[in-house]
Order: structure tokens, then sequence, then C-alpha cells
């Protein structure tokens, strides 16, 4: 081989190894930089994606929705005055009835012989004052002759007297039992509807309300008192005048307005609730006292109120917090007060404004300044 043929092959061979060179540092270069990027999607996957959201600070009212129970505006139970057995009955269960119009009749045989003999009574006071009278008269001008002495007139008139009292106690008596006969009629004392009647013809009646249960109910229907219970933190917004709008399961479609009228100024210790009376028009009928109704009030929101999803929500041995994220994504525990548990939504009194970027579903685990990727764009 000669020499120039020597040196060819020699270049030959530095050019492959340069090439193969090359190609080698090439793919190291490329593995380096696939390992890189491995290791950076590595360490991104190791940190926790979460989605964030603004709190809302929503309407300035809020809704309060009640149970509440409808009730008679006016009701009583009619109970007798007098013993004695039921003559009759004029109206039964749903009849209306006006102010002093009448319910049953009862027969009273005893006030009957009572009244009977008290006027008699009445006759012989009567009787015994007129000859009393005559009997004082004549005596007077006896002693005007100076027949009988003065202090005998004077006994005479005294006994006139007595007998006129006699008069005026046997006529009060008599008027007595002639009231107690008015009220063998069971009248109604006002204006409204019949709504229950515990009696029949023939019952042996006693008077009073120790004598058994009330022979009727009467309630006044035409306004209805609405009866809810407020929870304490709720109670300074619902002052009276506040208007409410009922709906009732028997007429789901329809909405009545109510007021309220009064509070009782007082929290229950065990509902840690205040009893509230709410008043409203059913000049039509339509609703029933003693049935259900559902009570919404709409009320002022207070101050600083936010809104967020009932997920963000942490409870834990410090108690409620949300977790939230700072402009370098690093989570930050708030602690909170909550004002009202909405179901999917919770309204939070403290803790929170509405530019906080609150993480809808906090990992497990998550405390404060812990790096975290967001994955939406929401708040």
């Amino acid at each position: 081989m000669s020499k120039s043929q020597s040196h060819t092959l020699r270049n030959i061979g530095i050019g492959v190894f340069v090439v193969a060179a090359a190609v080698a540092s090439s793919g190291l270069v490329l593995r380096a930089k696939e390992d890189d990027a491995l290791k950076t999607w590595t360490d991104a996957q190791a940190i926790a994606a979460v989605a964030v959201v603004n709190p809302s600070a929503g309407a300035g009212q809020m809704q309060l929705q009640l149970p509440g129970r409808l009730e008679a505006y006016r009701q009583a139970p009619i109970y007798a005055r007098v013993n004695g057995y039921l003559k009759s009955w004029q109206l039964d269960i749903g009849s209306k009835v006006a102010a002093g119009q009448q319910l049953a009749s009862i027969d009273t045989p005893d006030i009957d012989q009572q009244l009977m003999q008290a006027k008699a009574q009445l006759g012989v006071a009567k009787a015994n004052a007129a000859l009393a009278k005559s009997t004082t008269e004549r005596w007077q001008k006896l002693a005007q002759t100076k027949a009988v002495s003065m202090q005998e007139a004077q006994q005479n008139q005294s006994a006139y007297e007595a007998s006129l009292a006699q008069v005026r106690a046997a006529e009060a008596n008599v008027k007595y039992l002639e009231v107690q006969k008015d009220y063998a009629a069971i009248v109604s004392p006002f204006a409204g509807v019949v709504t229950a009647r515990n009696t029949d013809i023939g019952d042996l009646i006693s008077s009073g309300s120790n004598g058994g249960q009330a022979l009727f109910q009467v309630a006044d229907v035409s306004r209805l008192r609405v009866y809810i219970r407020v929870p304490q933190q709720d109670v300074p917004q619902v002052p009276v005048g506040t208007l409410a709008s009922i709906s009732v399961p028997e007429h789901p479609s329809k909405h009545y307005q109510a007021r309220v009228e009064a509070s009782s100024q007082a929290v229950d210790q065990d509902s840690g609730t205040a009893l509230m009376q709410l008043v409203m028009d059913n000049s039509q009928g339509e609703l029933l006292p003693g049935g259900y109704a559902s009570v919404e009030l709409d009320l002022p929101k207070p101050k600083g109120v936010v809104t967020v999803p009932a997920s963000a929500i942490i409870f834990d041995a410090k108690g409620l917090s949300v977790a939230t994220v700072d402009s370098g994504n690093k989570v930050h525990l708030k602690p909170i007060s909550i004002a009202r548990d909405l179901g999917r939504d919770v309204e939070v009194a403290t803790g929170l404004t509405v530019n906080d970027k609150v993480i809808t579903n906090p990992p497990d685990g998550v405390s404060n300044d812990t790096q975290v990727r967001v994955v939406n764009s929401d708040a």
C-alpha cells in the first residue's frame, strides 16, 4: 500500500470516529434533556392540583325559610254555664255562625223550679212589705197624737225598711235565676265557623270546663295567625312589620302574604329560637287553621357575608377553616364562622373576602405553605 493510500484511510477513520462521537454526544444530550423533562413532569405531578373559586357576595337579600303552623285568629271552646240536658243543637261542624247566634239549647228543670220558687218568695216579700208599710203609716199617725211612743213608731219603720230589703234580695235572686235560664241558650261569642261539636241531644250537661270537653269549638278564620320559630342569629333581622310569603301543600302554586305582628322577645333555651307571630288574610277561606305552612322571609344580608361551596369547609381539631391560595400558589388556612348552611353552599360570616381564592375541594392533610397547582382560572 502506498503512502498516499495509507494517509487517505487514516483520514477516513478519523472522520468516521468524529461522526460516531458526534452521534453519541447528541444522543447523550437528548437523553439528558429527556431526563430533565421527565423529572420536571414528575415533580409537577407530585404537587397537588386544585380548583379555586372566589367567594360570592350574592344579592343584598337572603331568604330564610321556616316551617310554620296556621291558627285561627280567634278561637274559643264553648262550655255550658248551667246544668241540664241538651234539648237541641242548631249548627254542626263547618257551619258559619254570626256573633250571638244560637248553637244549642239546654233543658234546665232544676233552674226552672228554682225560678218558680224565687218568684213565689218575691211575692211573699212584696206582701210583707206592703203590710209593713201600712202598719208603719198607722203608727206614725198615732205617734203624732201621743197615743204611742215614738220608739214604737221607729221600730215599725225599721221593720218596714227591713221588709223592703227582703224584697230587693228576692228580686235579685229572681234576676240571677233568669240570667241562669238565659244561659240555657248556647250562643257564639263572635262570628266564625263551628270547627267542633262534641255533644248530642239528650246528653247530660255539666256547667263549666270541669264538666268535661267543650260542647262546641268556634273559630274566626277570616284572618289567621302563623307561628314560626326564628333562629337566634336571625331575630334582629325580623322586626315587627316584616313581610313573608306563605305556601301550603294543598295549594302548591299559590303564595300568600303575611306580616310579622309580634315577637316573644325571648329565646327558648331548648331550641335556641324565638317565637314570632304573623297575621294574614283568609277572607276567601282557602287556608285551614291547624295546617302546616312554609314561611319565606326576605332578610337583608349582613355585611361581609360571602358564599362558598360546602365542600371547601375544613373541620378539624382547630375548628372550621378554608384553604386559600396566594399569588405564589401556596396554601393559607383561614379560620371562619358560618352564618347559614344552605346545603350545597355555605354562607360565611367572618374570615373571608370576595378577593380570596378558595380551594373548592382541599386535599387531605393540606396545611399552611403547602405548594399547590391551580388547574382552573375561575378566580
